[in-house]
Protein backbone atom coordinates (compact mmCIF):
# COMPACT_ATOMS: atom_id res chain seq x y z
CA UNK A 1 0.00 0.00 0.00
CA UNK A 2 1.56 3.22 -0.93
CA UNK A 3 1.56 6.89 1.17
CA UNK A 4 -1.65 8.48 -1.04
CA UNK A 5 -3.86 5.00 -0.63
CA UNK A 6 -3.47 5.04 3.06
CA UNK A 7 -4.26 8.83 3.23
CA UNK A 8 -6.90 8.13 0.96
CA UNK A 9 -8.61 5.21 2.87
CA UNK A 10 -8.12 7.21 6.04
CA UNK A 11 -10.29 10.07 4.78
CA UNK A 12 -12.70 8.67 2.45
CA UNK A 13 -15.06 11.89 2.98
CA UNK A 14 -12.45 15.03 2.20
CA UNK A 15 -12.69 14.23 -1.50
CA UNK A 16 -16.44 15.09 -1.30
CA UNK A 17 -15.43 18.39 0.04
CA UNK A 18 -12.67 19.34 -1.91
CA UNK A 19 -14.92 18.90 -5.50
CA UNK A 20 -17.46 21.20 -3.89
CA UNK A 21 -15.24 23.57 -2.81
CA UNK A 22 -13.34 23.38 -6.95
CA UNK A 23 -16.84 23.88 -8.10
CA UNK A 24 -17.48 27.11 -5.88
CA UNK A 25 -14.03 28.57 -6.35
CA UNK A 26 -14.86 27.87 -10.67
CA UNK A 27 -18.38 29.58 -10.08
CA UNK A 28 -17.30 31.95 -8.08
CA UNK A 29 -14.34 33.11 -11.04
CA UNK A 30 -17.38 33.01 -13.34
CA UNK A 31 -19.85 35.42 -11.45
CA UNK A 32 -17.07 38.15 -10.38
CA UNK A 33 -15.09 39.23 -13.39
CA UNK A 34 -11.78 41.29 -12.76
CA UNK A 35 -12.36 43.80 -14.66
CA UNK A 36 -15.69 46.04 -13.44
CA UNK A 37 -16.50 49.34 -13.54
CA UNK A 38 -18.24 51.95 -10.91
CA UNK A 39 -16.32 52.00 -7.45
CA UNK A 40 -19.04 52.10 -5.06
CA UNK A 41 -21.37 49.36 -6.66
CA UNK A 42 -17.91 47.51 -6.86
CA UNK A 43 -17.08 48.09 -3.20
CA UNK A 44 -20.51 46.65 -2.30
CA UNK A 45 -20.85 43.69 -4.20
CA UNK A 46 -17.02 42.54 -3.28
CA UNK A 47 -18.79 42.77 0.74
CA UNK A 48 -21.35 41.17 -0.46
CA UNK A 49 -19.47 38.41 -2.32
CA UNK A 50 -17.06 37.71 0.75
CA UNK A 51 -20.27 37.44 3.01
CA UNK A 52 -21.20 34.96 0.78
CA UNK A 53 -18.33 33.23 0.44
CA UNK A 54 -17.88 33.55 4.13
CA UNK A 55 -21.25 31.91 4.86
CA UNK A 56 -20.20 29.35 2.31
CA UNK A 57 -17.29 28.45 4.34
CA UNK A 58 -18.77 28.40 7.76
CA UNK A 59 -21.66 25.91 6.64
CA UNK A 60 -18.54 23.92 5.07
CA UNK A 61 -17.23 23.77 8.25
CA UNK A 62 -19.71 22.67 10.26
CA UNK A 63 -20.21 19.27 7.95
CA UNK A 64 -16.97 18.48 8.16
CA UNK A 65 -16.84 18.95 11.63
CA UNK A 66 -20.13 17.05 11.89
CA UNK A 67 -18.68 14.45 9.65
CA UNK A 68 -15.41 13.77 11.95
CA UNK A 69 -17.59 13.43 14.98
CA UNK A 70 -19.95 10.63 13.63
CA UNK A 71 -17.10 8.91 11.67
CA UNK A 72 -14.90 8.67 15.13
CA UNK A 73 -17.12 8.87 18.14
CA UNK A 74 -14.34 8.83 20.75
CA UNK A 75 -12.53 12.04 19.47
CA UNK A 76 -15.65 13.73 19.69
CA UNK A 77 -16.50 12.95 23.11
CA UNK A 78 -12.85 13.67 24.42
CA UNK A 79 -13.34 17.15 22.69
CA UNK A 80 -16.80 17.73 24.66
CA UNK A 81 -15.27 16.69 27.84
CA UNK A 82 -12.08 18.85 27.46
CA UNK A 83 -14.85 21.53 26.44
CA UNK A 84 -16.44 20.88 29.51
CA UNK A 85 -13.50 20.68 31.81
CA UNK A 86 -12.87 24.80 30.28
CA UNK A 87 -16.23 25.95 30.59
CA UNK A 88 -15.95 24.79 34.51
CA UNK A 89 -12.23 26.14 34.80
CA UNK A 90 -13.62 29.63 33.44
CA UNK A 91 -16.80 30.82 35.07
CA UNK A 92 -17.48 34.26 34.75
Amino acid sequence: MSMADGEQSRNPGSRGVSDARDTAVGARDARDPQGTTGEGTDAEESDAARRRRRAQFLRELHEAKQLRDRVQPRRARAARMRQQMRMRTFRW
